[in-house]
């Protein structure tokens, strides 16, 4: 087996334009989504836990979605699903822990 220094995808709740991603709660949907796709499959209750392959977060004020590699070598059709929901709401997409995030060009407002 190859020994290969693959990173973490985020996949982060701003757009390409720098807009918030609507709505709110958008990361923890995806995150459930996905909870079936674990180490060892799905188990009696998983759908109560978040997959570690794809665990829902905040950097800063915006949320994001954490994705493993390992995602991709359990089930790729799984990991697609979770790029192709990045690529189709026009969501950025970080290779590793985003260094720094550009400016919000709309934040969300209160209430």
């Amino acid at each position: 087996m190859a020994f290969t220094l693959a990173k973490e995808t985020y996949i982060l709740g701003l757009t390409r334009q720098g807009k918030v991603f609507r709505p709110s709660d958008w990361a923890e949907r995806l995150a459930g989504v996905m909870s079936q796709f674990r180490p060892g499959g799905p188990q009696p209750g998983s759908h109560l836990g978040y997959s570690p392959w794809c665990v829902p977060t905040s950097i800063g004020e915006t949320k994001c979605v954490i994705v493993h590699p390992d995602l991709r070598e359990h089930d790729v059709m799984a990991w697609d699903f979770c790029l192709n929901f990045a690529r189709d709401n026009d969501l950025q997409t970080s290779e590793g822990a985003p260094a720094d995030l550009p400016e919000v060009a709309s934040k969300p407002r209160a209430g």
